[in-house]
């Protein structure tokens, strides 16, 4: 039995597993750890609600990355649903008329969970946004192709980047970006107001990778006050792979970030790290130039992600806090249904 799963009992009700399920969802990783989703329970049914109140507005003012974060959690529903016996039937979007709301799960009858899901389930407890430097290992492409095949049945494309002239140019964008990003006061300030923001939200200062030289490679955390010369972002022992879609509305970001979730739990159960390259998304200009110069306009990316090696002996980053689950639920009222 899992760690995650020794908590449940043969005397544990349905609620009490749905609870369980939700709480699971909830270690999904999200943008700033902002964690952008509300939850209703009623009985068997969950629902998904973006919480606008979270939202980035300098820069995620579309939403793009709130809702990739909130996918990603209804992957981790999914997820968890099926490493504690239950299936995990879902509705993406079942309201043109309130747009807030993401998802409705219906939580299906008891079944055996499989090795496969427990193993996942598994994966999902052992997560972590790790973002120091990674090993000089290079990630060889086919451990590459066989991740982003992996995550193909999420609905989104994950396809790697291994060319040299597709690899030099997204260095150069993501470069572009965050250094865009360090140099506008209003990101800078958004950014500020994530970073050591509570004990249960936002990114804790343990977190973030430790500079010791002015350069050493960029980070989008770092705070700069002028342009300062630094190693890129992405080493060229780094695997990169780009999640994307046919089109760019709610769907698809929806989508994308179930792929993401799916994606990252699999890289953790293949023993890699993986840090989200939000950066050059964010920024109009150097999205624009990764359509066209990368995808030649026949997809949408709508994230990046850096893969690599960790030092076998490194020490465990402690567990990215999380809000009470009492935060984030709202009871069902009667006439809901």
């Amino acid at each position: 039995m899992t760690a995650v799963g020794k908590s449940r009992s043969t005397t544990d009700t349905d609620g009490d597993v749905v609870r369980r399920i939700v709480e699971l969802g909830c270690r999904a990783p999200s943008v700033h750890n902002t964690q952008p989703w509300r939850w209703r329970i009623d009985g068997q049914r969950i629902e998904l609600r973006a919480d606008r109140s979270r939202q980035l507005s300098v820069s995620d003012p579309d939403g793009r990355n709130l809702t990739i974060s909130c996918g990603a959690a209804l992957h981790h529903i999914q997820v968890a649903a099926a490493g504690l016996g239950r299936l995990a039937l879902v509705e993406r979007l079942p309201d043109p008329l309130d747009p807030d709301l993401l998802a409705v799960i219906d939580v299906a009858e008891q079944r055996a969970a499989t090795p496969a899901d427990v193993d996942l389930l598994e994966a999902l407890d052992q997560r972590v946004t790790d973002r120091r430097r990674f090993t000089s290992w290079p990630v060889p492409p086919e451990r590459l192709a066989d991740l982003a095949s992996l995550a193909q049945r999420w609905a989104a494309r994950v396809l790697p980047l291994t060319g040299s002239a597709a690899r030099a140019t997204v260095e150069r964008l993501v470069d572009e970006a965050i250094g865009a990003q360090q140099l506008d006061p209003r990101f800078a300030a958004e950014q500020e107001r994530w970073i050591a923001r509570s004990t249960v939200d936002g990114v804790p200062p343990s977190a973030l990778p430790q500079q010791t030289h002015p350069t050493e490679r960029r980070d989008r955390f770092e705070r700069r006050t002028e342009p300062v010369p630094a190693h890129g972002v992405v080493e060229a022992t780094d695997g990169i792979l780009a999640i994307c879609t046919a089109h760019d509305t709610p769907l698809a970001w929806l989508d994308a970030g179930e792929t993401l979730s799916a994606l990252w739990l699999r890289a953790t159960q293949a023993g890699f790290s993986l840090v989200p390259l939000s950066q050059v998304i964010e920024v109009e200009e150097t999205r624009s130039a990764l359509i066209l110069n990368v995808f030649f306009e026949m997809a949408k990316p709508q994230l990046l992600v850096r893969i690599g090696w960790q030092e076998v002996t490194r020490t465990s980053l402690p567990r990215t806090p999380r809000r009470p689950l009492d935060e984030v639920v709202d009871a069902a009222r009667s006439n809901d249904y």
